[in-house]
């Protein structure tokens, strides 16, 4: 995997982990532009994880949860490790997330991009 512009991928993954979900969107989305196949898919997913954690903290929960899930659908079609990440935990934590909205529950810790060593 190439993920388009590295500096723009690893700029995105260091807005997410600082909770600045709009950034990391913005960032992500000029990577997206130039990618392909499964490479967008997963850069998709990236997105729309962060903008449903954009919208969860603007109190649109409609929105988030609706995001949330598609983000999820777009990550899981990928390998386990993707773009030197751990997906695995990501969509774990992003599961956490969504079933926290929808039950109304109290939201468990932000979600984490774990970079592979």
């Amino acid at each position: 995997m190439t993920v388009g512009s590295a500096d723009g991928y690893r700029r995105g993954i260091r807005h997410f982990n600082a909770r600045e979900f709009y950034d990391a969107h913005e960032v992500w989305e000029d990577v997206w532009r130039e990618s392909q196949g499964m490479e967008k898919r997963f850069l998709q997913g990236l997105i729309q994880a962060a903008v449903a954690l954009h919208h969860h903290s603007t109190g649109n929960v409609v929105g988030a949860c609706s995001l949330m899930e598609r983000s999820r659908r777009n990550l899981a079609a990928c390998p386990e490790q993707y773009g030197g990440i751990r997906l695995g935990l990501l969509l774990t934590a992003l599961g956490e997330w969504r079933e926290a909205m929808v039950s109304g529950n109290s939201a468990p810790e932000l979600p984490e991009i774990f970079v592979v060593e």
